[in-house]
Parts: structure tokens; C-alpha cells; sequence
């Protein structure tokens, strides 16, 4: 859902991907650090992928692998991945490896190398027969930091790839050879507010780096997913602001997910088709953030809905279309079984941050649009 996200000392707007060339070489992207939402932004690229393949007729086929993450233990992304492979059974193809419990790097034992060893050869064949379009290499980082497989020859491989195909390693620790090839590194850096505790459900997602609202199509993904496991309908809404008109490509990606869940997925948006700029507001402006902002806490009140994205909701706050106060009450009377993903930058933090019981904060290392490398449909837009 992250199209283009300008700032400037004046400002912040969200412009439309729709009228740039796209690029055609896939790129290697890195999300590391300590924050929250490194598995979930993989899996909300995946979805972008598929949605725009189905809206193309062109199949994007995806591997999924996973190491430290073998059967007998349940992670968050479990449920979106089953969302994933219940909708688009033909297109994912998952693998798992290592044991069921963490361990450091005193504990490192002959399985685990074989294991990750396991999870390699897939992963290398797999980037080397064009099969796939997209190859996820799940807490990749943190099997090279605790030297369970060879940064040289891991690096290698992935230097080599096919050049249409894009490859996403995860997790803490991503080791310095790994980041000098990738064309996208961002980091999830943690926050802690007064509030320690904060409200068990509300997450928010900002900074500058690529995968704030990416994370929150994972989210999306993880509520459709768990409601399947529990046999029970977990719906989605996903609320979008400062983008109204039409081009948006993410759109592709919700499609499929209303294709495949279509009583499951509610998709709402507000805005002008146009930037909003500090100074320059205009009073539709103000007239549509409330408009999406009434949608939105209705939806919070009302119980029905498992996980509601209320995406680019800090820089339509931050831009002053939108007061604080009612947001941060809105969240403060939420069903507890309600989760709130917010996402965007700002320049100013809200006040409803400090209720927020995950904060992950993306920092931009590296991003290839910043060397002139064109978009991608699917996976940047």
C-alpha cells in the first residue's frame, strides 16, 4: 500500500507509482533489526506479487523458506502463510528447517548445520531454475550470523540470481557481505513509549524505509489465516487515506484477497487524487480525512471486524487534517479481540503512539529508487 511517500521540510504527500517506467531486474531486499514486522513485509510483498499477477494473467509463482523454524512450534506468520496457500493453493510452495526453539550461537549443534544446510539447497536451487518470481528467505540473517552456513557462498548465489527474479532475506543480524549486494536495506528499529504495556492490539508502523504498510497487508494476511485455523470468519477492513482517485496498484493485491475471501476483506479509501501538502490544504481535504475517519471508528466500535489497517493515518494526522484526541479514545475503547494496524511517516509523533503495544520504526539504509532503478509492479507499488 506504500505507492510513493514524499517529504520535505514543508510537508508530506502520497503520489501515485502509475505514470513511472517500470523496472524489469528484480532486486535483493534486506529487512533486519530488532522492531517488529521483518516476516510480515515479505509476506505483504508476496500478496502484492500474486494480486498483480492474477490482474496481469501473468502467475507469479513464490517460495516460501523458513529456517529456525521447524514443525512443533506455531509463529505469527504460520496463519498467513495458510491464508496464502487456502487462496492461491497453485502459486505458493513453502519449506521449513531447523528445530522448534531458540538457541544462540553456544548452542549451535551438528543438526542445526544439517538443517540449515537443508534449507540451503532448496533455497539454491530454487534461485537458480527461473521457476519462481519471488523467493523469500525467511530469518536468513540470523542462520548467517550464528555461522551455520557460509556468507561467502550464500552471498554468492544470490549475487548470480536470475535477473527478473527478487529475493527477500529476513531477520536479525543480516551480516555486512549480505548488505553490500542488496539493493534495498531496511531496518525495523523498536520503540518503547511512556506506557510501556500499551493497548494488547494496536501497532503501529512509521519511518522512513520501505514496509510500513507492506507489514500491515501480513497482518491482514495472519487475521484471514487464523480465523481458518479456528473455523471461524475473521474479517479484514482496510481503511486507506490521502489516496483517492484511481491507479493505485496495491489494489491488485486487495482484489485477490476479495477474490479468494470475498466476504472477509472490506476495503474503504478517502483523499483527493492528488498530493496534500503542508499549507496548501484544501477543504475537501478535511472533508475526506473525517469522512474516512467516521468509516474507521465505526468499524473500531463495532467488534465485527478481526483486524482493521488504517493505513496512512500519521501523515493525514501529522499534515493537522485530523485531530488527535478522538483517535486516541477511539483506541482506547477498542474490543479487546480488535487489532489496530496503523501506518505512514510523520515528522510529529501523535499522541496515540504512546498507547501503541508495538511500535517498529523503519529506517531506510539503502533503496534502489535512490540510485534511479525504476519500480516494480507488485513489489514496490
Amino acid at each position: 500500500m506504500n505507492n510513493l511517500t514524499t517529504m520535505t521540510r514543508n510537508g508530506i504527500g502520497i503520489r501515485t507509482a502509475q505514470n513511472r517506467s517500470e523496472r524489469l531486474v528484480g532486486q535483493i531486499h534486506v529487512y533486519d533489526g530488532a522492531g517488529k514486522g521483518k516476516s510480515q513485509v515479505a509476506l505483504g510483498v508476496v500478496l502484492r506479487s500474486i494480486g498483480l499477477g492474477i490482474h496481469a494473467y501473468d502467475q507469479s509463482r513464490v517460495l516460501l523458506l523458513r529456517f529456525l523454524k521447524g514443525p512443533g512450534r506455531t509463529y505469527d506468520e504460520d496463519a498467513a502463510i495458510e491464508a496464502l496457500q487456502r487462496g492461491f493453493p497453485h502459486l505458493i510452495d513453502q519449506v521449513r528447517t531447523g528445530r522448534a526453539e531458540f538457541f544462540g550461537a553456544e548452542d549451535v549443534t551438528r543438526f542445526d548445520k544439517l538443517e540449515a544446510q537443508r534449507g540451503w539447497d532448496v533455497a539454491k536451487g530454487a534461485i537458480a531454475s527461473g521457476l519462481y518470481s519471488v523467493v523469500v528467505l525467511d530469518e536468513l540473517n540470523p542462520v548467517l550470523d550464528l555461522g551455520l552456513l557460509s556468507v561467502e557462498e550464500v552471498v554468492k548465489a544470490i549475487k548470480n540470481k536470475p535477473p527478473e527474479l527478487e529475493v527477500i532475506a529476513t531477520g536479525r543480524g543480516a551480516p555486512q557481505d549480505l548488505l553490500d549486494i542488496a539493493d534495498l536495506h531496511s531496518e525495523m528499529r523498536p520503540h518503547v513509549h511512556a506506557n510501556a504495556n500499551g493497548i494488547e492490539g494496536v501497532e503501529i508502523y512509521t519511518g522512513a524505509g520501505k514496509g510500513k504498510s507492506t507489514s500491515a497487508l501480513g497482518k491482514a494476511l495472519q487475521a484471514i489465516g487464523k480465523g481458518i485455523s479456528q473455523d471461524k470468519s475473521h474479517r479484514v477492513l482496510i481503511m486507506q487515506w490521502l489516496k483517492g482517485g484511481a491507479g493505485y496498484t496495491e489494489d491488485a493485491a486487495i482484489a485477490a484477497l476479495q477474490q479468494s475471501y470475498p466476504n472477509l476483506v472490506d476495503h474503504q479509501r478517502c483523499g483527493r487524487d492528488a498530493i496534500v501538502w503542508r499549507g496548501q490544504q484544501q477543504e475537501l481535504d478535511y472533508v475526506e480525512a473525517e469522512r474516512g475517519w467516521e468509516i474507521a471508528r465505526a468499524a473500531i466500535a463495532s467488534g465485527l471486524y478481526k483486524t482493521i489497517i488504517l493505513d496512512e493515518l500519521n501523515p493525514t494526522v501529522d499534515l493537522e487534517l485530523l485531530p488527535q484526541e478522538p483517535i486516541v479514545q477511539a483506541l482506547l475503547r477498542k474490543p479487546r479481540d480488535t487489532e489496530v494496524i496503523i501506518t505512514g511517516r510523520c515528522k510529529n509523533p501523535p499522541t496515540y503512539f504512546d498507547v501503541a503495544s508495538v511500535h517498529s520504526e523503519v529506517y531506510c539504509h539503502k533503496h534502489y529508487a535512490e540510485k534511479g532503478v525504476d519500480l516494480k509492479r507488485g513489489v514496490d507499488f
